[in-house]
């Protein structure tokens, strides 16, 4: 019995018939839709629908020199991406962003010298047309390396040192946390903060909010440090509460280290918020499930995702490199 012959590949040719347009302009929209119409684009896609057209993703890149793919570079340790819920939100968003494009995203994690060099010659090479740089410490030898070698890259935060080099996309920090002690200070008398790193913007900048917002009441003995990790927040509160017995409100710069103060202050006996108030910044699922459940700063991680790709494609394109600044909002919850 004779075999079936197999079925044959769609090709441009087809959906170009399909969707009664040119090759060139099926070979346009599939390369990023530049100088085609509405009509003529949603006939094509429709046409790709129809006959099953796929790409040929090698072809493709041989034809416009691009590896069509981008990678979500973060500089911090490895165990940070599964500890810090920051991370894995920003991750999947973009990847949500970029599955939209048709575009794979590569998981690249620089926390160490010998992964910072191994990453960038495997970007410097060619296998990624751009680089989304996630957790940025002042003058972050990652991204000099990348400017240094001009690859396209933008970071989700303000790349502190390089803040004119390259695009990115933050929230207002310092706003949003000067919103977040102005809240508090309506409500309680003495008024302390957690800080993230020094060398962070988030670190920085949300010291800045909180010195603004109190003023002549500025105190350094209400002024504790932490890493962005739960269990700085428990040493960090532990160490107010002991400097200032008087404190009965404190502004930690993160969900996961408010979540750590959160479980320090229960082994203190103290009451939350009867005793002390605490208030976090981010907003993950974390913040609406510690006890009491966390007042916080919510920041728009789905809407930093699509800004953060919409900048890089630009730079790809040859645009000039841009900054986009949100807002936070404030979710009020039983924690103060």
């Amino acid at each position: 019995m004779a075999a079936s012959p197999a079925k044959k590949r769609p090709t441009v040719r087809d959906v170009a018939e399909v969707a009664g347009v040119s090759r060139g302009t099926v070979s346009r929209v599939i390369n990023g839709g530049h100088w085609v119409s509405d009509d003529a684009r949603k006939a094509v896609e429709s046409a790709i629908k129809k006959t099953g057209y796929s790409l040929n993703q090698h072809a493709r890149s041989l034809a416009t020199g691009r590896s069509n793919s981008i990678a979500f570079l973060l500089t911090e340790p490895q165990h940070l991406l599964f500890e810090d819920p920051t991370f894995s939100i920003l991750l999947r968003s973009c990847a949500e962003v970029l599955g939209d494009r048709e575009m794979p995203m590569l998981l690249m994690v620089s926390g160490t010298e010998k992964e910072r060099k191994r990453n960038t010659e495997y970007i410097a090479s060619g296998h990624v047309d751009g680089v989304i740089v996630v957790s940025s410490h002042k003058d972050n030898p990652v991204i000099a390396d990348l400017i240094a070698k001009g690859i396209p890259t933008v970071s989700c935060g303000a790349p502190l040192g390089f803040e004119d080099q390259i695009g990115y996309v933050s929230i207002d920090e310092s706003g949003s946390a000067r919103r977040m002690v102005d809240y508090l200070k309506s409500k309680y008398q003495t008024v302390g903060i957690v800080t993230g790193p020094l060398d962070t913007p988030g670190g920085v900048q949300r010291l800045e909010g909180y010195r603004l917002a109190m003023g002549d009441d500025y105190d350094e003995s209400l002024v504790a440090h932490g890493d962005y990790s739960r269990a700085s927040g428990a040493l960090a509160v532990r160490e107010l509460v002991a400097r200032r017995p008087d404190i009965d409100a404190v502004f930690v710069a993160s969900d996961l280290m408010a979540a750590g103060a959160i479980a320090a202050l229960h082994d203190l006996g103290k009451n939350i918020p009867g005793d002390i108030a605490v208030t976090g910044f981010d907003d993950h699922a974390l913040a609406a499930s510690t006890t009491p459940p966390l007042t916080t700063m919510r920041q728009p991680f789905e809407r930093i995702a699509h800004e953060v790709v919409r900048l890089l494609m630009g730079v790809i394109e040859g645009e000039e490199h841009a900054t986009v600044i949100l807002p936070a909002q404030l979710v009020e919850r039983e924690s103060a």
